[in-house]
């Protein structure tokens, strides 16, 4: 649908790539470049426009890699450059885009310019390029200021020298100052790195945090402008980042939390970044009120400055469909919020994945782009992590009452047998993070031959998606319905509807039934089931 098009952004599906877990070609526990590079013909196969990749980066992976130490280098443990501009080129043979991830907010603490700040006096020029400030207190021993943390926790550190820097994130990850001019020049730069080594699009992580006030004031509630989120000055940023992404005819996509609609729509303007991530649509609970007014409203965020809408179900933060949907009604229930996660919540892996079945099909139907992360077309739970194993800096900063993130990113099962299932080679090292015992029941292997598989229903659902009319951008018309039942119109006389009611929803007169998430018994869409006809 997308690959031959300029605007091939506005409805293309992409995939995540989390490369740590996605497939060991070396044998020492970790993902790699060369594992993706064996795997693309399965990329192709399922029908994706783009890969997504997370950093990639030489990095400590205190934070999966999002401690950036050189944008320039490829971390050892994926590869080298080289290697990367292989994939990137293999990639596009196949008519796949490769989308690369930048993370404007902060660098990691091994990062040149932070090493070179550690290393000079207080108010030394180095230091300029970060947030580094004096103590409160009669012995500058209290913060800076009264913030909160990303991860939660005092998002500042203290130096032996007294001062303090300050961190929105892990300790490890300093928060750069873009009030600096040299930031700015830098990030510009890498952008030219990436997009002229055949890169197609940048997704920008945390993106409206950057910007901070250079006061560094204590948080007010319902102060506006907030102090470090959503700032005006983001947009001068981003908009020098558009013109450099129209010499190469490149895209922009934050990683956008912002919740009021006129401000999220102006990161959309014309001149500044072409999509963002919509949050919203993921963390509302499996109900058809929640899901339609998340599609309302993103539309109508949308609509005003004529940006395409974005979809995804899960990504490397987030617990697992199929384990989110599996949930209660209760707390935490279906839905998705940080603040709520924690060990042992009960769920039901059969419903759960009834459901991840229909919110395929009704996440793919939808106008605009839609984003699969890896394993989410094989169904993969959310995995318990033993505490001992546990790495994510999310975990340890909230005093280990939350789970952390692991559990979605452990190594994908490509065999259903083997040492790691084939996630490496049989005499490889232990993948970095470790697979349950039932791993090999969702292995790639096990699921392509069997057409009721989830595999299969999304390799069936993108090639339609991709071959068909009606699908991908355009207009959207929501059709009489009984409660409990999702049912709309894209051009052509498509149709997709979903039941999340009780009672049986009887299809309305149609050609053809194009897919289903599960049996249609008599003509009737069952509960917790999705269906695409031509009418």
């Amino acid at each position: 649908m997308a690959e031959s098009r300029p605007d091939w952004w506005r409805d293309a599906a992409i995939y995540q790539v989390y490369v740590r877990s996605f497939a060991d070609a070396d044998g020492n526990g970790t993902g790699d470049l060369a594992g993706v590079r064996a795997r693309l013909p399965y990329l192709a196969a399922l029908g994706v426009d783009a890969l997504w990749f997370n950093p990639w980066y030489l990095s400590p992976m205190v934070d999966g890699g999002y401690d950036v130490a050189d944008y320039r280098a490829i971390d050892p443990a994926f590869g080298t450059l080289a290697e990367a501009e292989k994939l990137i080129a293999e990639a596009r043979e196949l008519g796949i885009r490769t989308i690369v991830d930048i993370v404007p907010n902060h660098v990691s603490a091994q990062h040149p310019w932070f090493r070179a700040a550690l290393a000079a006096p207080p108010g030394s020029p180095s230091r300029e390029l970060f947030h580094f400030r004096e103590g409160r207190g009669p012995d500058g021993s209290i913060p800076p200021n009264d913030w909160v943390g990303e991860f939660g926790g005092v998002p500042w550190t203290r130096l032996p020298d007294g001062q303090w820097y300050l961190h929105l994130f892990d300790e490890g990850q300093p928060d750069l100052n873009w009030d600096h001019p040299q930031v700015r020049v830098e990030h510009e730069e890498v952008l030219r790195f990436w997009f002229s080594r055949g890169a197609a699009g940048v997704r920008i992580d945390s993106a409206a945090l950057a910007a901070k006030d250079p006061a560094l004031p204590d948080f007010v509630l319902d102060r506006d402008p907030h102090p470090f989120v959503d700032r005006s000055e983001l947009h001068d940023i981003y908009r020098s980042w558009r013109a450099i992404a129209d010499e190469y005819d490149g895209v922009l996509i934050g990683e956008l939390w912002v919740s009021d609609p006129s401000r999220f729509a102006r990161y959309l303007r014309p001149d500044e970044l072409h999509t963002a991530f919509n949050f919203d649509f993921l963390a509302r609970p499996w109900k058809a009120s929640e899901l339609r007014a998340s599609i309302d409203q993103t539309l109508a965020y949308h609509a005003p400055v004529g940006a395409p809408a974005t979809w995804v179900l899960c990504n490397h933060d987030v617990t697992r469909t199929v384990t989110r949907y599996g949930r209660a009604e209760s707390d935490p229930g279906t839905g998705f919020d940080f603040a709520a996660k924690r060990f042992g919540t009960p769920t039901d892996l059969v419903l759960g994945t009834r459901r991840a079945r229909a919110a395929a099909l009704l996440s793919l139907a939808l106008p605009g782009a839609v984003y699969i992360y890896q394993g989410e077309e094989l169904g993969l739970p959310e995995v318990s992590i033993p505490r001992d194993r546990i790495e994510d800096p999310m975990h340890f900063r909230s005093g280990g009452v939350d789970p952390g993130r692991d559990g979605c990113r452990v190594p994908l099962p490509w065999s259903p047998d083997g040492p790691s299932y084939g996630f490496g080679p049989p005499t490889g090292a232990p993948p970095w993070m470790p697979q349950p015992p039932d791993w090999g029941t969702y292995a790639v292997d096990h699921q392509s031959p069997d057409p009721s598989s989830l595999l299969s229903l999304y390799r069936e659902a993108l090639r339609l998606r991709r071959t068909e009319e009606g699908f991908g951008d355009g207009p959207m018309t929501w059709l009489d319905s009984p409660e409990g039942v999702l049912a709309f119109a894209r051009p052509g006389g498509l149709v997709c509807a979903v039941n999340f009611a009780a009672e049986p929803y009887t299809l309305p007169a149609h050609s053809s039934v194009l897919l289903a998430s599960g049996p249609l018994p008599d003509g009737h869409l069952p509960r917790d089931t999705a269906v695409w006809l031509r009418i």
